[in-house]
């Protein structure tokens, strides 16, 4: 969140003349810049998305409601139904709105990848708090906007293959549900163990399977003393509840995707003692977040889930960009925004964000839960877990 201090500082420096890039708005004729957001608002594993889009609107509620705020924010929110093949016309509405100077998001790998080129084009920051994939910052792939503000899935992989080295485990099944998400965690999570001497056996079930009975057997006939499954909640909740249906009572560790109430609340207690790994910090478990939480709670009425504080303080980092150009008198276009992103270091609730040249998230924290008496209960950071 932009300290007090800092909202003073910009408005002492913008309050006196007109600044450029801004449409006039708000209150008393304050100066507006739009930021877009896209994200999967709907479909099966939508929550994700309404998680990220609280965060981002909490954001913006609290900046334009400070007397002090120099400018005022405006948020345009693009539902991608977290999928690839809506994801170009999701990014497309934002790029086409020209007072869009920077857009939070995509929130999937799979739509980030399948926006990436258009945001690319547009010279339009595109800033997610979530897309973990590692192939997404290659930068074969031109996506010269995207900035990754969370750490990628090599570092959630190396953190689940460490964990199951602390569980002792010989023979690992690694499931992924063949998403550029699902794929790219799992193959991670598939190096990094067979480099430890780990036996390691395959699987891939295609999110949205409506049966998972045939996959829930063939893990129970693997002879693997564990799991790890590389998908969304939806998924992972039908899987679990096969699991439990064939006896399959091996450790299961799920990667960020899994991380969701909802997967709880589907699996019933088939989700019992699953592991849960994310680079996403636990709001309630953080001191720092107190605050943050029960403005989200007071707000609307649910606590944060995943990545709800990361997007919250992503929206507050590009806030705080526009504010630097702004209070500085330069025009705040697209590709300024982006400039000043690329080179920015900001403290927020969750970390420090700030990017390497390929726009990579600069840090590697991962974090573990496990479901607990049907919630999914923070553990600690997975390199405190693990034995030295």
């Amino acid at each position: 969140m932009l300290n007090l201090a800092l909202v003073a500082g910009l408005s002492a420096l913008f309050l006196g003349g007109c600044g450029s890039g801004g449409d006039s708005g708000g209150g008393g004729g304050a100066k507006t810049y739009t930021i877009g957001f896209q994200a999967g608002l709907s479909g099966g594993n939508g929550q994700f998305g309404i998680n990220e889009a609280n965060g981002v609107e909490l954001a913006v509620e609290k900046f334009n409601s400070s007397p002090e705020a120099p400018f005022q924010v405006r948020l345009v929110k693009s539902d991608d139904g977290g999928s690839e093949a809506q994801a170009p016309a999701a990014a497309q509405r934002l790029i086409g709105d020209g007072d869009v100077v920077a857009v939070i998001g995509p929130a999937f790998s799979d739509t980030a990848r399948a926006s990436g080129q258009l945001y690319a084009a547009a010279k339009l920051a595109a800033v997610s708090p979530s897309a973990t994939s590692p192939g997404l910052t290659d930068p074969g792939n031109g996506f010269a906007s995207l900035l990754r503000g969370v750490p990628g899935d090599v570092a959630q992989g190396s953190g689940i293959a460490s964990y199951l080295r602390e569980l002792g485990l010989r023979k690992v099944l690694v499931v992924d549900d063949g998403t550029e998400y699902g794929v790219g965690l799992g193959d991670v999570v598939r190096h990094e163990s067979g480099r430890a001497g780990v036996q390691v056996v395959s699987e891939s079930v295609p999110k949205g399977t409506p049966d998972y009975g045939p996959a829930a057997a063939r893990v129970r006939d693997s002879g693997a003393e564990g799991l790890v499954y590389a998908g969304y909640y939806r998924d992972a909740a039908l899987l679990a509840r096969e699991l439990k249906e064939a006896g399959v009572a091996i450790p299961v560790i799920a990667g960020d995707g899994t991380k969701d109430a909802r997967f709880v609340e589907s699996a019933g207690d088939a989700a019992e003692n699953w592991f849960v790994a994310c680079p996403c910090a636990d709001a309630g478990a953080e001191p720092s977040m107190k605050e943050f939480s029960a403005d989200y709670r007071a707000k609307f009425k649910m606590d944060p889930g995943a990545y709800s504080a990361e997007a919250y303080d992503v929206a507050n980092m590009v806030v705080e960009e526009i504010g630097k150009l702004d209070a500085a008198g330069s025009e705040v276009t697209r590709e300024a925004v982006l400039g000043s992103l690329r080179k920015a270091t900001y403290r927020g609730l969750t970390r420090t964000f700030a990017f390497d040249e390929k726009g990579d998230f600069v840090g590697e924290d991962v974090y573990l839960y496990q479901v607990t008496a049907g919630r999914i209960a923070y553990l600690g950071r997975v390199d405190e877990l693990v034995s030295r």
